[in-house]
């Protein structure tokens, strides 16, 4: 990932309903949701979601595809990897140890 590439996802995830919005793809991953669902959950209009998750597609955090007559959308977790290991890559600085409680954090169950 470029710095640009990096700052592009970090501008689009510095707004909370992009931020909620992208975790709640997470959460959802591999199936996704639907438009509709993001929206309802939002409590925003359509139209405004729209511009948010807009956001969220030209950082390349957000996926979009047709199934049947509904839009799912689905997060990105390549770019979500190559976005926190741009983040982390020179943590440890060669010292193995100050990078262990990171990795132990983001370790899933």
């Amino acid at each position: 990932m470029t710095t640009d590439e990096a700052l592009t996802a970090l501008a689009a995830l510095a707004h909370p309903t992009r931020l909620d919005a992208f975790r709640l793809l997470v959460k959802h991953e591999p199936e996704g949701l639907s438009t509709g669902q993001l929206v309802e959950a939002s409590g925003l209009s359509q139209s405004t979601f729209s511009t948010h998750l807009a956001v969220l597609v030209k950082a390349a955090l957000v996926m979009s595809a047709k199934q049947g007559r509904q839009q799912i959308q689905r997060a990105n977790i390549d770019a979500l990897r190559g976005l926190m290991l741009f983040l982390a890559k020179d943590c440890c600085q060669g010292r193995a140890e100050l990078c262990e409680p990171l990795l132990a954090e983001l370790t899933c169950c």
